[in-house]
C-alpha cells in the first residue's frame, strides 16, 4: 500500500484518444476534476468500506541482497489506514490518519509528519470520499491537476494526472481507462534526486463490490526495489476504530 511509453507520434496520440473515448460510455472524462468525479461515481455505491490482508514485503538492500517479512495491513476507507510490519515482538507500526503519518514503536509515536499516503487517495479513498476532498488531497500531495492527458501503459488506455504527455520527470498517476482504476504513480525515488520511482498497482481482482491489486512493485531505473503480495484478504468485517487512534504523548 510502477514503466511508461511515449506517444509516437500525432497518429498514435489521436488512435488513443479515440480508444478512450469509445471504452469510456460514461460521462467526458477530459481533465483531472472529470476523472475524479467518474471514479468516485462509479463505485461510490458499493466499494468496500473496510479492508484486511496479510502483506509479504521484499526489500532491495544498499548490498543488492533482498530482505521479506510479513507485514499485516487494515484500512478503514475513506482515510485510515494501520501497518504492523515484521515480528509483533517489534512493534513496528504505521498509522495513516487525520491526513497526515505516525510512526509508532511499542504503542508510542517516535515520528509524526504531514506527508499523507498518495496510494490510498487514489486507490482506494477517492472511491468513497467527497471528490472536492480528494483534488484537495493531490494538490496538497504535489500533483499539478491543471495537467492531463491521455495515454498507454503496457497496451492499456490510461488517463494521467500531473503531466502533459511525454512529461516523465513531474509527479503523475495513471487511472485505467476502461475500469477506471489506479495502475501506476510516478513520483521522485526517496533519497536520490533526480531519480523517479514507478509505483505499479498489479493482477487486479473483483472484492465485495470493488478491487483490489494483490501485487504491488516499485521500480527505480526498470530494475524492482520493492515488492508486496497480498494473502488472506478480507473485506467489510468490522474493525476496532482503536486500532487508528494515535497514542498521546
Amino acid at each position: 500500500m510502477i514503466r511508461s511509453f511515449r506517444a509516437l507520434g500525432v497518429l498514435a496520440a489521436l488512435g488513443l484518444s479515440g480508444c478512450a473515448m469509445a471504452a469510456n460510455t460514461g460521462p467526458s472524462i477530459t481533465d483531472a476534476q472529470s476523472l475524479v468525479q467518474a471514479m468516485h461515481d462509479r463505485y461510490a455505491g458499493s466499494w468496500y468500506q473496510t479492508l484486511s490482508f496479510t502483506q509479504t514485503t521484499t526489500r532491495v538492500l544498499a548490498n543488492d541482497s533482498t530482505h521479506t517479512e510479513e507485514w499485516r495491513e487494515w484500512a478503514a476507507i475513506p482515510g485510515r489506514l494501520r501497518i504492523e510490519m515484521g515480528a509483533p515482538a517489534e512493534g513496528r507500526v504505521a498509522i495513516f490518519a487525520r491526513d497526515s503519518t505516525y510512526s509508532l514503536r511499542h504503542g508510542r509515536v517516535v515520528r509524526r509528519d504531514d506527508r499523507m499516503n498518495p496510494l490510498m487517495t487514489v486507490g482506494f479513498d477517492v472511491y468513497r470520499q467527497p471528490p472536492e476532498r480528494t483534488l484537495s488531497q493531490l494538490q496538497r500531495q504535489g500533483f499539478d491537476v491543471l495537467r492531463f492527458h491521455v495515454d498507454t501503459l503496457e497496451g492499456t488506455p490510461v488517463y494521467v494526472v500531473g503531466a502533459e504527455r511525454g512529461d516523465t520527470t513531474s509527479r503523475q498517476f495513471a487511472v485505467e481507462v476502461d475500469r477506471l482504476l489506479f495502475v501506476r504513480l510516478l513520483e521522485p525515488a526517496p533519497n536520490q534526486p533526480g531519480v523517479m520511482q514507478h509505483i505499479w498497482f498489479r493482477r487486479y481482482e473483483p472484492l465485495a463490490g470493488g478491487w483490489i491489486a494483490p501485487e504491488v512493485e516499485i521500480l527505480v531505473g526498470g530494475r524492482r526495489v520493492f515488492h508486496e503480495v497480498y494473502s488472506d484478504i478480507r473485506a467489510n468485517d468490522a474493525l476496532d476504530a482503536g486500532m487508528f487512534a494515535i497514542p498521546a504523548g
